[in-house]
Formats: C-alpha cells, structure tokens, sequence
C-alpha cells in the first residue's frame, strides 16, 4: 500500500474511493507517568511519551490502511494524523486520507 502526503502519486491515475481513517487511545502506565512528571521539572525529552506517540501512530495508520484494502485500494493520498489528549498520560491519535485505486 502507498501512502503520500500530497494529493496525487507521480506517474499514477487513479479513481478515490472515500476517505479511510484509523485510530487509537494509549496511555503510560502509572510508573512511567510519575517519571514522566519529574522529568518536567528539569526539562528534556519525555522519551516514554515519545515512544508511545510513535506506537499510537503506528496502529492508527494500520487500522487505517486495513479500511482501505478492504475498499480494494491500492494506495491512500492526503495522508494526515490528529491528535488529542483524552485524558492526563493519554492520547488519541487518528490517520486518516483518501483511499484511491489505480486506473
């Protein structure tokens, strides 16, 4: 499956099928939450969080390249991901574009 960030895939036509998306709610657990929280008092990467935003995006383009091979897609142009906090140690992160077949 390719994805791209711009609207068209060079050399390529192709027919959208609709928008695609996938996403996912993580959290840290408690542990790493309290170091995270120290962590801020003398600043620097909270690499927990890092680590969990990078496996939240991760599952979130995969659920969202599963929607679109079940359209029968054969890549997803506009590729785009959101994020927001849910609660305190926790996000959600969304995929989302335009599923589309070659022509």
């Amino acid at each position: 499956m390719i994805l791209v960030n711009t609207d068209y895939i060079e050399g390529k036509r192709f027919e959208m099928l609709g928008l695609v998306k996938g996403s996912t709610i993580q959290s840290k657990n408690i542990g790493r939450d309290i170091g995270a929280s120290f962590k801020t008092i003398i600043g620097g990467e909270l690499k927990a969080y890092t680590e969990m935003m990078e496996e939240a995006r991760s599952i979130a383009t995969n659920r969202m390249m599963v929607e679109a091979s079940s359209l029968g897609a054969d890549a997803i142009v506009n590729v785009r991901f959101a994020t927001s906090a849910i609660m305190q140690g926790a996000a959600e992160v969304i995929a989302y574009g335009t599923a589309v077949k070659f022509i």
